[in-house]
């Protein structure tokens, strides 16, 4: 069985929420709910309100995650 495609996607964050949730305002104007990738917790990177994020979306459509602050 092969994996499903990953979808990268660009936003903001615009609210920031408790365990490292954050709350992302997509280009294409939805909102969902992700949460910080592992290497950033790792590297201790910082997401704070009004960063612009590259984010992995499930493709199951669930939550995304935070993979790159830009």
């Amino acid at each position: 069985m092969s994996k499903p495609q990953e979808q990268t996607v660009k936003g903001f964050v615009i609210e920031a929420l408790p365990n490292t949730l954050f709350k992302i305002k997509l280009e294409d104007d939805r909102e969902s709910l992700v949460y910080l990738a592992g290497k950033m917790r790792l590297n201790r990177i910082k997401v704070l309100v009004g960063d612009k994020v590259e984010v992995v979306m499930d493709p199951y459509g669930g939550k995304g995650r935070v993979v790159k602050r830009l």
